[in-house]
């Protein structure tokens, strides 16, 4: 059976390293917000290109801060309109409900999974405070002519980047540092997976920076002195050390991930199959390679039968979620047909050559 995501496969590579610092961790004694964490918030700035990073306890909650330290900070108010994709993960949207703003969700153009200008602009009204980004499966959003619409009218840009560490832009830009803050994912399916939950925020904010510190931690700077209504929810020592040592390996497995990407593309032909709109460029780092078919169901089943997993990301849509179920009367058909038609093809940096060849052979004989 070749496995969608072969995770232990992928973490036994670093297993003396993890084994290493993990005796370390132990000997150290301090297991909260200690020298681990700093190290791998200075780490993954100068990786992303950006002067800070604040570990948090995950992606949605990287989110969350991100929008409710500019709330605190008065850039956002209760009630702002937030655009998002309208074929996102849940997350994204419940950051926006969480907070206590108003999620706006928005189509992409026929064919494509990521936002454009053209799709954002028909809804930017006056009541429109923020521009929430996602870098789906791990393809850059084209950031720069929405940054400048987001200027023109004082808007905020935000990135879920949950997928896309290490994607760079044209303009050599990495993202997390393509808006005023980013929020990235450690899940461990992830391009930079830890070995539990975790996530950071990163940006240029020297004031975001400081307000999320503290909301991370009670709202708190100063033990036993709040000053803000926080929540606990800080990457802790261990995993910041194990993903100290992962970081060090990201570009590389990337390149392995569109290696693969490329052999899909250039190897599966069947009619019934559409592959990703996706050019070969270090914007792309395939956290998921995604096929479209209107027989996904019996091309999964049939995929199972020959003896290869995939996933399904995602097969209900935001606004068709019972949690979301006020946004239910919304018509978004483009996002309902994209969640009926997707298929996760399996992708990972220890995926073999070999495997992802007779991937493609069965696939070709669908």
């Amino acid at each position: 059976m070749i496995k969608f995501l072969d995770v232990k496969k992928i973490n036994t590579r670093f297993q003396s390293d993890f084994e290493n610092v993990f005796s370390s961790f132990l000997d150290k004694g301090n297991y909260i917000l200690g020298s681990y964490l700093q190290k791998f918030e200075s780490e993954f700035a100068e990786f992303c290109g950006v002067t800070y990073c604040i570990g948090v306890a995950s992606g949605l909650d990287a989110l969350t801060l991100i929008l409710k330290g500019y709330i605190q900070l008065g850039k956002l108010n209760s009630g702002d309109e937030v655009i998002v994709p309208a074929n996102t993960y849940i997350a994204t949207v419940l950051s926006i409900v969480n907070a206590g703003l108003k999620p706006v969700l928005v189509e992409p153009s026929k064919g494509m999974f990521n936002l454009s200008i053209y799709d954002i602009k028909p809804f930017v009204s006056e009541k429109t405070k923020a521009i929430l980004l996602v870098h789906l499966y791990g393809e850059l959003v084209e950031m720069e002519e929405i940054n400048t619409l987001a200027n023109e009218y004082g808007m905020l840009t935000i990135e879920d980047a949950a997928q896309a560490h290490g994607a760079i832009s044209n303009a050599g830009n990495k993202s997390g540092s393509l808006s005023h803050a980013a929020a990235f994912s450690f899940y461990p399916s992830k391009n930079l997976g830890a070995l539990g939950d975790g996530g950071a925020v990163t940006t240029n904010d020297y004031e975001l920076y400081k307000m999320i510190q503290k909301l991370r931690n009670y709202g708190s700077s100063e033990k036993y002195i709040n000053e803000y209504i926080g929540v606990n929810s800080r990457l802790d020592e261990l995993q910041a050390a194990f993903l100290s040592i992962k970081l060090n390996f990201l570009n590389s497995d990337n390149i392995h991930r569109r290696q693969i990407a490329s052999y899909y593309i250039n190897g599966i032909d069947n009619c019934k199959i559409t592959l990703p709109n996706s050019i070969f460029s270090d914007s792309h780092v395939f956290h998921l390679f995604v096929i479209r078919t209107k027989f996904r169901d019996q091309l999964q089943e049939y995929l199972l039968n020959n003896g290869v997993q995939t996933s399904i990301h995602y097969p209900i849509p935001p606004h068709k979620q019972k949690a979301l179920n006020k946004f239910s009367h919304l018509k978004l058909p483009i996002s309902e047909k994209i969640h009926r038609e997707v298929l996760s093809l399996p992708i990972s940096p220890v995926q073999t050559f070999e495997d992802t060849k007779k991937i493609v052979s069965i696939l070709n004989q669908f």
